[in-house]
């Protein structure tokens, strides 16, 4: 069997990690293209890699040497390119969000669905970290009962200073929203963002921490605080409360330290440090399945749903009241 021929459209930090990961460690593929608005950085990171640059993104999509895409770009542009993917036949690995708003990601699951293949797999990395994996594992067993409730915590280092509010809810929360569905299997229904005091280190109007509240179809709910200017380091927790007991993952699996009258361990400065087995794992997996023609991962309708809640999230933010998420019949939509 051939190589699977990958480009990659975007290669800032996200892209260019993607780049690597493709070129020197995924099995199976080969990274033969790249696309990115500063042609200089994609000029470098392609002759680095081996691969050669297309300056614009739909004719990356379009090349005959391209058979699949990962798409790294920002997320106004996914659209179209997304649409893009579909209309040459090309699988896709969209890194979130899928488009901007859900009427947009709505149109793009529809017309994939008249394509009659699933083309697009959303990079939601969550689901394939191991400590993830394990909990979904757990609960879905049955062993602790029902699951009632999930904790969340999610602090970046830092962020740019053009990291506004409305972005915490569609690029930091959105993952919490996904992970939320996925482990109770259920849509969320009702979101309400709530905005503490915000730390003083961020510019006037931006509201970080934020603190949400999901409810979902089957009665449960979910917490999840984000603060995206902690200082510390990259922390994600989550936390499953079951009738019979709870489970928590990421509480750090390095060198727990007790020296000099302290004691704990390293935390990671980033998620790509965090979550570097993940993508790892994600990009294989998807390389794998596109060969057999298939997807292994968040479909087009799990970012289409992450986007409804955080379209809803963003008008909870804006108004402090609780929103109802407005989703689409699923059973109207895929049939």
């Amino acid at each position: 069997m051939t190589d699977l021929r990958v480009g990659i459209v975007g290669v800032g930090a996200m892209g260019a990690d993607h780049a690597e990961r493709v070129a020197r460690k995924t099995a199976g593929a080969r990274l033969v293209a790249v696309s990115d608005r500063d042609q200089a950085r994609a000029g470098a990171l392609a002759e680095g890699l081996g691969a050669r640059t297309v300056s614009e993104p739909l004719d990356l999509i379009a090349a005959d040497d391209v058979d699949a895409v990962i798409l790294a770009s920002p997320g106004f542009a996914h659209a179209d390119q997304l649409l893009a993917c579909l209309e040459y036949g090309k699988p896709v690995l969209c890194e979130k969000p899928l488009t901007m708003d859900a009427a947009s990601a709505l149109q793009v699951v529809e017309a994939e669905h008249k394509g009659g293949r699933q083309l697009i797999q959303v990079g939601f990395m969550r689901r394939f970290d191991p400590e993830y994996a394990a909990l979904k594992e757990l609960l879905d067993s049955g062993e602790l009962g029902r699951t009632l409730l999930l904790h969340n915590v999610h602090r970046n280092q830092s962020v740019p200073s053009t990291f506004h509010s409305e972005m915490i809810v569609r690029d930091s929360m959105v993952h919490e929203v996904d992970i939320a569905r996925w482990l109770f299997g259920e849509e969320v229904t009702k979101i309400t963002v709530h905005t503490p005091k915000p730390t003083s280190l961020v510019g006037d109007g931006v509201r970080d921490p934020q603190l949400a509240v999901l409810e979902l179809a089957n009665g449960a709910m979910a917490d999840v605080e984000v603060f995206v200017n902690f200082q510390v380091g990259y922390e994600v927790r989550c936390e499953a409360v079951a009738e019979r007991g709870s489970a928590t993952i990421g509480l750090g699996s390095g060198v727990f330290l007790r020296a000099g009258g302290q004691w704990g361990g390293a935390m990671p400065a980033d998620f790509r440090v965090r979550f570097a087995q993940a993508y790892d794992l994600e990009v294989q997996r998807w390389v794998d399945a596109t060969a057999r023609g298939e997807i292994d991962g968040p479909s087009a309708w799990d970012g289409y749903a992450a986007a409804a809640v955080c379209e809803a999230g963003i008008e909870s933010l804006n108004t402090q009241r609780p929103v109802e998420v407005a989703l689409a019949d699923r059973s109207k939509v895929l049939g």
